[in-house]
Order: structure tokens, then sequence, then C-alpha cells
């Protein structure tokens, strides 16, 4: 929340030169106020904005933050109140709607939040921030369909807004499509980096690779990260069927890059996952599922880098085999990262991956 008026604020050092004094002054309580705001001080913090407001009215960085200190002192109702009348103001962002719905959230009044929400979507419709209150909202609910939808079309509209990757991957990751989750999952670990959340989805995408891999005796393997069944019909002869993905692609590979492998853990993972790009690469899947994560797979494999990257994605799943691995391999793990800072997965509009490009 404080990067929009701190960004403002160093912008507007950088203009403070035209002279406008009441601008600069502004800029000055602005400064000041979030100190203030940031050491709890908040009745003082709202005082100096109010004055920064009337000396630059037409800024609607003051406003907003007036609106936050009180959602910040819990007085939902009048941070509601003042965030509601910028929603026609010429420079209304997405986080007015985001934080007026939160607002309202935390004021007991769930359907003005999803009513907010909902029309800060309708005007801004590539926010991601958007559709992640608005999944929240549904997740709260338990309503984890619903919850997914508005992750998923925040991940397609917004593909560099980390956190509906997060959630998206949480909740596959404890469904019985779990593929969808070890996707997304790593997505977001590229996204995110080293973080706790980044941390957790680590942890969660090794213990699914555990359960949800399994071994009979020397020879017999079987793997369960899909739900999908063949259903056909009278009207399907004759047709072009259309496989499911997570059946017929994502679990066969994973099936055929299990050749001679008896336990999982971050040795094996590592094998089976360099097989999984080999094979998937091989068998042309690329070709009619292209997938930008595979893609970086491919290329960090191919630059002799696939062992560390596998180490660095899975590491919290076991962090005693993990520590030990890094420490017989700091060259690797070095010469990883400093390959990694010039070829790290980079998410745009035009290279991006949802769900929906396989058309499920």
């Amino acid at each position: 929340m404080r990067n929009f008026l701190i960004f403002f604020l160093l912008a507007a050092t950088i203009n403070t030169a035209n002279g406008q004094t009441k601008h600069d002054e502004a800029v000055q309580l602005g400064r000041q106020a979030i100190e203030l705001m940031e050491s709890g001080q908040i009745d003082a913090s709202v005082e100096l904005l109010e004055k920064a407001q009337k000396l630059d009215p037409d800024n609607i960085s003051f406003p907003y933050e007036i609106g936050y200190a009180y959602y910040l002192g819990k007085n939902y109702g009048k941070a509601a109140k003042v965030l509601k009348g910028l929603l026609d103001h010429p420079k209304v962002m997405d986080r007015v709607y985001q934080m007026l719905g939160n607002a309202y959230d935390m004021d007991g009044k769930k359907d003005k939040a999803i009513s907010a929400y909902e029309a800060g979507i309708n005007k801004f419709p590539n926010s991601g921030m958007l559709y992640l209150e608005r999944g929240i909202m549904e997740l709260m609910a338990k309503d984890y369909a619903k919850a997914l939808w508005y992750f998923e079309k925040g991940i397609e509209a917004d593909p560099e807004f980390s956190s509906n990757y997060y959630r998206a991957a949480q909740i596959y990751l404890i469904s019985t499509d779990e593929f969808w989750g070890l996707i997304y999952g790593e997505i977001f670990i590229n996204m995110e980096g080293n973080t706790p959340r980044a941390a957790e989805i680590s942890k969660s995408m090794f213990d699914v690779y555990k359960s949800e891999i399994t071994f009979s005796g020397d020879t017999s393997a079987q793997v369960s990260l899909s739900s999908s069944e063949i259903n056909m019909t009278a009207e399907d002869l004759g047709q072009e069927l259309k496989l499911p993905y997570g059946l017929m692609v994502y679990e066969m590979v994973m099936t055929v890059s299990l050749l001679s492998e008896k336990e999982i853990n971050l040795a094996s993972l590592h094998r089976i996952r360099s097989r999984f790009v080999e094979n998937y690469f091989s068998m042309e899947h690329d070709k009619k599922y292209p997938n930008i994560l595979f893609d970086l797979q491919k290329e960090v494999l191919d630059a002799g880098h696939m062992e560390a990257y596998n180490y660095w994605i899975l590491r919290r799943g076991d962090e005693e085999e993990f520590k030990a691995w890094k420490e017989k391999n700091e060259e690797k793990w070095d010469a990883f990262h400093n390959w990694f800072r010039e070829h790290s997965l980079m998410m745009s509009i035009d290279h991006r991956f949802y769900r929906g490009q396989y058309g499920e």
C-alpha cells in the first residue's frame, strides 16, 4: 500500500524545480504523513494529509492515503466514505476499489465489498489485484470453484501479478487435479523468489510429488495428478476426440519419466523432472500445448543448470537433503544463480500461461 504515495512523492521530487511552492509543500507534508502513519500516529497523519490535499486538491494520492490511514486505524466506516468519494475522480485507480472493498469487508459488509470489487473489475478488467480480492471472498465462503475462476481470470488478465498464481496453486495442490498446482506453483516460485509464500508452495509441490507418485515392486509406478476421465458418446465417433490434457499428456509424460526410479526424494525428482522436459519436447507436445514454464525448464536444462534449478524449486520439501546437496555443490549452485539472473522467467501479456490456453 505504501508504494503508491511513495512513488508519487519520488516523482514529485524530480519535478520540484518548476517553482510550484504549494505543490512542493504538499509533497513535504505527504512525506511526513507517511512517517507518522508508519509509526502508528494515524490522527496526526490524517491531519497532514488533509493539509496536503488542500494545497494540491487535484491529486488523488492524498485522499486515497487518508482513506488508507482510517483503514489502518480500524475506522472502516470513515475509510469507506473517503474512498467511495474518489470513484468519480478522473484519475481513480484500481487500488481505490480494492481498498474500498477491503474496508467494507472488515466492516462486516460482505455484499458491499463484493460490489466494490465487481465495479472495479468492470472499470479495470486487467487488474490482477481486483480478481484476487474477489476470489478471496469466494475462498472465505468455501466456494473453491468460484474462487479459482477469479484467480485464473486474474492470471490471464494480469500475468505479472503473482498472488493469483499463489492462490490458484494453493487450491489445485490440495485438489484431484494437482498437476495444475504444480504448474502454477512453479511459475509462482519463479516470480516470487525466496519468500515465505514461495517456501510454502515449494513444500506443497514436493508433498504432492511424494504422495501422488507411488511405486509397487521394482517395475510398477503409478501417477495420480489428474482426475480427468475420457467420456465418449456416439456423436464423438468419427470426430477428432479432444483428450484431457492432465490425463493424456501430463500424466502420460510423467509416467514415462519415472523409468528406473523406485522412490521420491529431491535427487530422484531432479532426474524425473529432467526426463519430463526431454520427453515433453521429444514427443512434440510443445507444438500443441506450448507452455512458457516448460520452455524455461528446457532452457535451464540445455544450459546445464537443471540440477540446481530443481533443488531450488523443491528445496523446502526436504531441507536436510537440500542442505547436504548444496554443501557438496556450491559451484553448481553459484553458477546457476549467476546464469539465472539473466534468464529468469519474465511474465507479460504476450508471454504468459493460464489453464484456458488449453481449452480447459
